[in-house]
Order: C-alpha cells, then sequence, then structure tokens
C-alpha cells in the first residue's frame, strides 16, 4: 500500500510521513512543487540519521496521488480547494483521509479559534469539492499534535478521532491510524460528526499554550466496559 501525504511540508504532513516510513510503510510527500517536496525527503532523512531511505520519495502533489492508494491530506484550510482541485482527475477508487482543520489563524486570526465552513466540516467541504468523483472521505489526524508526530523517538499519547459514512474506508483508515505507536482509533460515527472533532483542535492548541507544551492529546475511557 503507498500512501500519499498531500500537502506534507508542514510539521503535520511531515510528521506523519517521517512516523509511517520509520515502520516501513511505502510513503510518498506530495507538494505543490515537487522540489519542495524533495527537500522534505531529505529533512526525514536527516532527522532519522539516515541517507536514501527507499521506501520513502517526494513528488509533485499530481504525481503523488497518481501512485497513491490512500491520500492523506495535511493542507491548511485557504489551500485545500487548490490542492484538491490540482488532484481531483487522479482520485477516483481511492480513499482521502482528510485532517484539515478550519482555524481562525488559516486567515490571519487566532490559531484557538475556529472558523464555521458552509458545509459543515472542513472534511464534508472535501466531499463538495470532490463531487462526482468515486472517492471515499474520512476525516482523522486533525486531534493529533504535530509536535507529537515529529518527536519520532516517542509514542504518541493520544487517540486519533476518526469520522466516515463508508465503513469499509473508514475501517481501512483506522488500521492506518493504528500502526502509529500510542495512538488508537475511534470510530465516532458519520462523518458529519466532523463538525464536532475539528473544534477539538484550537481547544488542544489553547490548552498547549496555557500549559506551554506542545503535547496535548485525547484519549477516550469507558468503551471496552459492558
Amino acid at each position: 500500500m503507498k500512501i500519499a501525504i498531500i500537502g506534507g511540508t508542514g510539521d503535520q504532513g511531515l510528521g506523519l510521513a517521517m512516523r509511517y516510513a520509520k515502520i516501513g510503510e511505502d510513503v510518498v510527500i506530495g507538494s505543490r512543487k515537487a522540489e519542495k517536496a524533495e527537500n522534505a525527503v531529505s529533512e526525514i532523512e536527516n532527522l532519522l540519521g539516515q541517507t536514501n531511505i527507499k521506501n520513502l520519495e517526494g513528488l509533485s502533489n499530481p504525481d503523488a496521488a497518481v501512485l497513491a492508494d490512500i491520500i492523506i491530506l495535511t493542507v491548511p484550510l485557504q489551500a485545500q480547494k487548490a490542492t484538491l482541485d490540482s488532484i481531483k482527475d487522479y482520485v477516483d477508487g481511492k480513499i482521502i483521509i482528510d485532517a484539515t482543520a478550519p482555524l481562525s489563524s488559516n486567515i490571519g486570526g487566532s490559531p484557538i479559534e475556529f472558523i464555521e465552513v458552509w458545509e459543515g466540516s472542513a472534511a464534508e467541504r472535501t466531499v463538495a469539492i470532490l463531487k462526482g468523483k468515486n472517492v471515499d472521505i474520512v476525516s482523522a489526524y486533525s486531534n493529533i499534535s504535530s509536535s507529537s508526530l515529529m518527536n519520532h523517538e516517542e509514542d504518541i499519547d493520544c487517540d486519533c478521532l476518526v469520522c466516515g459514512d463508508n465503513n469499509e474506508a473508514k475501517l481501512k483508515a483506522m488500521e492506518l491510524v493504528n500502526l502509529l505507536p500510542g495512538v488508537n482509533a475511534i470510530d465516532c460515527g458519520p462523518l458529519s460528526r466532523t463538525r464536532i472533532v475539528e473544534k477539538i483542535t484550537p481547544l488542544l492548541i489553547g490548552l498547549n499554550i496555557k500549559n506551554k507544551t506542545h503535547y496535548a492529546g485525547i484519549r477516550i475511557t469507558g468503551l471496552d466496559k459492558k
């Protein structure tokens, strides 16, 4: 399985690429410019103390999407539509995991404030942008700290809240999420629940600021009790 991380040069995408490449998954980083994606690969190799990692490459976003079995979208809200438009001809039959969190900082405001989008959530906005395409949209990763992802020598102390309308696609996304050390994927129901989940991101950012840390996460307890 090849994982394409579209917009994979920011901290979140870079962290996911590094984590998955480190455990042996086949990863391609996508960026608007291939050179920037190649630089991200070099950065990961430096962070891991390795060279010429065979299961990691950097390409343009469209080229990465062509190769992918599963696509993870890790772009800020303001780049979401342009990025999806650039890959929409290459997504048929694939799963897109949307990690977008609509933060006010995306339009020059505060990162602890949430933006209400017309479609209800960023993930549902992805559905609208890709209308007519044979693609399954799942939301995940938005509540995992990018600092926790980048801190690759430590397990991630966080659950990952996952939403989606196609149960098979959601299960595949959850299997991928569960490969991250220390992370437990939680099925939160249909994609519309993302309207709640995405609001947790600015809450966690606010907790990080208040407590002078970068690693705030969330755990869901009691689900195994009958």
